[in-house]
C-alpha cells in the first residue's frame, strides 16, 4: 500500500521536528549546573511530571503494537496498563518519599546509601545495558519501520539516522528540561490524535455490534485471561507482570528520573497518580482501534511454508502485516491536515522514548560512573560530560539498531529482558526499603545469584531455539515455563538469597537507617501532614478513585 501525504500534512511534520529542535536550545541556555541539566533543577510541577511519564512509556512500536494486539490477539496486553495504575501508587506512597528525601541524582544512587557502591554500580550497568541496547535501540528500528511504511522510498537506516540526531540534539541542549516539556507537548498531541482516531474508526464500522459480529469470539474482549491461556493467565498478572511494572515504574531511571525533578513531594505524587489516569486510556484510545479495524480490514490467515501468519487485507485488496494496521487507519481515515498532526503525534511518541532513554543514560553513566572516578569534577563539568556520552550512546544506538532486524529470532527473546535482568534489582529494592536487617552482604549475594540465574535462563534461550538443536529441550526444564511466572520464582530465589546472606556481615547503624528505610511512623507523619489538605488535593484519594475505576473497567472487560 503506498501511503501518499498532501504538502500540508508534510509541513506540519517539519514544523513539529524543527520546533522541538529550538524547544531544546531554549532551555539549554538556561542551565547553569549538572543538577539544572540532569533534573531540571528539581522545579517541575505534576502535570509536566505526568505528562512526561506517559509518553516516555509511549513510542511509536507500542502504538503500533497494541493496535496490532486489538486487532489479533485480544485485550490482555491491558493488563500491563492497568497494572502500572497500581504499581505508580506504590511507588508514590513508599517509594518517592525516601527518593526525594535522600536527593539523590539517580535511582540506583539510593542503593549506594542503603548498600554499598557496588550494588548501585550493579543495578546502574543493568539500566544502562537495557536503555541502550532494548529501549533505545529498539525504539529506534520499531520506530524506522513505522515510519519507513509511510516513507517507503526512505532507505530504514537513513530514517534511524535522522531520528536519533533529532532527538539528540534537542537532548543534548537541553536536557532533562527539555525532554519534559517536550514529553508533555508529545503526550497530548499523541492523547487527541489517538482519540480522534478511535472515534472515525469507530464511526467508520457502523458501531459495536459490527465489531462483535466480525471477532465473534469474546474472550477477545476480555482483559483477564483464564488460568491455562499460554501467553497471559491471570495469576501471571499478580506475578510476573506486577513484578515488572514495579521495575519499570519504580526503579528505572528511564522513568523515574521524571519524578526526582519534582519540585516536592506532593507534586511528585500528584504527577505519578496523573501518569495512572492517563495510562487507563490505553485501552479506549490505542487498543481499540485495533479491534474496529478487523471490520475495515478483513483478517487473513497466510501459510507460508511451515509457519502460518497473520495479516490484513486493505481497502484495495492487498495483504498487508498487522504492524500496518495503524498507519492504514490514520491514511484512510483522517482528512489532509488533521492527519499531518496525528502523524507527528506518532514521531512525537518514538521521540518521547528516545529521549528520555538518551538522558536517562546519560545521567547514570555521569553521576553512578563519571563522578565517582572524578570526584573533583564540578557541577558544570558533570553537566558537559553528560551531553558528550549522550552523543555517544546515540551513536553506539544508531549502530546498533539496525542489527535488530538480522536477528529476528534472537530479538524475540530480547523482548523478554526485563523478565530475565529485573528480579534481582526489584529485589534489592523491596528488601531494602523495608527490612532493616538486610545488608551489604545479602545484596552481593543476591546479586550473585540472580545474576546466575539471568545466564542460565538467556543460554537455556538460546539452546531450546537454536536451528540446529530445536525444541530439544522443550517441556524437559521448568525454565521453559511462562516467563512471567519464571521471573516471580527467580525474583524469591533473590529474596532468599538477600535474607540468608543478611545474616553474615555488618547491619548499617540505626542513625543511618532512618532516612533510609520505610516504617510506620513515616505514613503516620505523612497522615497528619495531610490532614490540612483538601479532599481533593489528597493524593490518597486520587489513587482510590483510579482503583474504583481500575475495578469497574475489568468488571467489564
Amino acid at each position: 500500500m503506498n501511503f501518499n501525504l498532501a504538502n500540508l500534512d508534510l509541513g506540519i511534520i517539519v514544523f513539529y521536528l524543527i520546533a522541538v529542535i529550538l524547544l531544546g536550545f531554549y532551555f539549554g541556555n538556561k542551565h547553569k549546573n549538572a543538577e539544572d541539566y540532569f533534573l531540571a533543577g528539581r522545579n517541575l510541577t505534576w502535570p509536566i511530571i505526568g505528562f512526561s511519564l506517559f509518553a516516555s512509556n509511549m513510542s511509536s512500536n507500542s502504538l503500533v503494537g497494541l493496535a496490532g494486539a486489538g486487532y489479533n490477539g485480544g485485550f490482555s496486553v491491558y493488563s500491563y496498563e492497568w497494572m502500572a495504575v497500581l504499581v505508580l501508587i506504590i511507588f508514590a506512597v513508599f517509594f518517592l518519599p525516601f527518593y526525594l528525601k535522600n536527593k539523590i541524582f539517580t535511582i540506583p544512587e539510593y542503593l549506594e546509601k542503603r548498600f554499598s557502591y557496588s550494588v548501585r554500580a550493579y543495578a546502574s550497568l543493568i539500566a544502562i545495558i537495557l536503555n541502550i541496547l532494548v529501549d533505545i535501540a529498539a525504539t529506534l528500528y520499531a520506530g524506522g519501520l513505522v515510519i519507513n511504511l509511510i516513507f517507503p522510498a526512505l532507505d530504514l537506516q537513513v530514517i534511524i539516522l535522522g531520528l536519533a540526531i533529532i532527538a539528540g540534539i534537542y537532548t543534548i541542549t537541553g536536557g532533562l528540561s527539555s525532554v519534559m516539556y517536550t514529553d508533555a507537548v508529545q503526550a497530548v498531541i499523541l492523547i487527541m490524535g489517538s482519540a480522534v482516531v478511535t472515534v472515525m474508526a469507530f464511526n467508520q464500522v457502523g458501531g459495536w455490534d459490527a465489531v462483535m459480529s466480525e471477532i465473534g469470539n469474546p474472550d477477545h474482549f476480555k482483559v483477564m485471561k483464564p488460568i491455562d491461556d499460554p501467553d497471559m493467565p491471570w495469576p501471571s498478572v499478580f506475578t510476573g507482570v506486577l513484578l515488572i511494572g514495579f521495575y519499570f515504574w519504580g526503579t528505572n531511571q528511564y522513568i523515574t528520573q521524571r519524578t526526582l525533578a519534582s519540585k516536592n513531594i506532593r507534586q511528585g505524587q500528584w504527577g505519578a497518580m496523573f501518569a495512572g489516569f492517563l495510562k487507563l486510556s490505553i485501552l479506549f484510545i490505542m487498543i481499540f482501534p485495533g479491534a474496529f479495524a478487523r471490520v475495515i480490514y478483513p483478517m487473513k490467515i497466510v501459510q507460508e511454508g511451515a509457519e502460518t501468519k497473520v495479516m490484513a487485507l486493505n481497502k484495495l485488496g492487498e495483504l498487508m502485516p498487522l504492524d500496518s494496521i495503524y498507519p492504514s487507519l490514520l491514511f484512510d481515515l483522517l482528512p489532509t491536515g488533521l492527519l499531518g498532526v496525528v502523524l507527528a503525534g506518532l514521531i512525537a511518541a518514538m521521540m518521547s522514548s528516545l529521549d528520555s532513554g538518551l538522558n536517562s543514560v546519560s545521567t547514570l553513566i555521569t553521576m553512578d560512573f563519571v563522578q565517582k572516578r572524578k570526584p573533583d569534577m564540578d557541577s558544570k563539568g558533570l553537566m558537559n560530560t553528560g551531553r558528550i556520552i549522550t552523543g555517544v550512546v546515540m551513536v553506539i544506538a544508531i549502530l546498533w539498531a539496525p542489527q535488530i532486524g538480522k536477528f529476528e529470532q534472537l530479538w524475540t527473546y530480547l523482548q523478554q529482558t526485563l523478565a530475565w535482568f529485573s528480579p534481582p534489582v526489584v529485589a534489592l529494592f523491596v528488601m531494602g526499603l523495608f527490612f532493616k536487617r538486610v545488608n551489604t552482604t545479602g545484596a552481593l549475594l543476591s546479586i550473585a545469584v540472580g545474576t546466575l540465574i539471568s545466564v542460565v535462563l538467556i543460554a537455556d534461550q538460546m539452546v531450546h531455539y537454536d536451528h540446529e538443536n530445536q525444541m530439544v529441550l522443550k517441556d524437559q526444564l521448568w525454565i521453559q515455563s511462562n516467563f512471567l511466572y519464571v521471573a516471580t520464582v527467580h525474583f524469591l530465589v533473590c529474596l532468599v538469597a538477600l535474607f540468608v546472606g543478611s545474616m553474615f556481615g555488618k547491619t548499617k547503624p540505626e542513625s543511618e537507617l532512618a532516612q533510609l528505610v520505610w516504617t510506620r511512623e513515616e505514613l503516620d507523619r505523612e497522615t497528619e501532614a495531610l490532614k490540612v489538605t483538601p479532599w481533593y488535593k489528597n493524593y490518597r484519594y486520587q489513587a482510590i478513585a483510579l482503583l474504583i475505576v481500575v475495578i469497574i473497567i475489568l468488571f467489564v472487560y
